[in-house]
């Protein structure tokens, strides 16, 4: 009688981005090489590509909507599936859980950020950078451009991530309470 199969042991998601880092710098060491060898291999690395990216489709395919779920929520499955361009989700929610994973971060330097919403191929989101509020400086650069990245990885079908000012989270501005109570001179001969 045969044994039973063992479970294959899994990559960590260090070890994940440690190949891919390594598939890249091959395919760039491939893509500089002159001469039909080369352009061999990467046409073999784009039909294997696309011939996997067919297999995810068929099993998303058969997928009921919480495996679907699950499959979206696993960070490599879910590159894997926008890589594809058969992700299930939207690209709202997809966005809306770019800018949420990235919150934690932010919010720890000071900072934070909400996906205020989607308007035809652009995401709006309210930043705020650390120490500041909306709009300021170089520290809201930063911020908004690890949204922006973060942003359009996760829905690459977007064009553009534009920060939208916030809205009733601001503090009011200080004003002198003599400025209100004092009235300014007023003119000779006025009523």
């Amino acid at each position: 009688m045969a044994e039973p199969a063992r479970p294959a042991t899994r990559l960590d998601d260090g070890e994940v981005t440690a190949r891919l880092a390594r598939v890249d710098e091959s395919l760039e060491k491939v893509e500089i090489a002159p001469g039909p060898t080369a352009q061999a291999a990467l046409d073999a690395v784009r039909a294997l590509t696309e011939v996997y990216g067919e297999a995810l489709a068929r099993v998303l395919d058969r997928a009921d909507a919480a495996l679907c779920a699950r499959l979206a929520d696993d960070e490599l499955l879910d590159h894997l599936l926008v890589l594809h361009d058969i992700h299930p989700e939207p690209p709202e929610r997809r966005a809306a859980r770019a800018v949420e994973r990235l919150r934690p971060a932010l919010q720890e330097r000071g900072g934070d950020a909400e996906l205020a919403g989607v308007q035809g191929p652009v995401a709006q989101v309210r930043l705020r950078a650390p120490g500041c509020g909306s709009g300021c400086g170089s520290g809201s650069a930063g911020v908004e451009e690890a949204v922006r990245e973060a942003v359009l990885a996760a829905a690459p079908e977007l064009t553009s991530v534009e920060p939208v000012p916030e809205t009733g989270s601001r503090q009011a501005a200080f004003v002198p309470l003599d400025t209100l109570t004092h009235r300014p001179a007023q003119p000779q001969g006025a009523p």
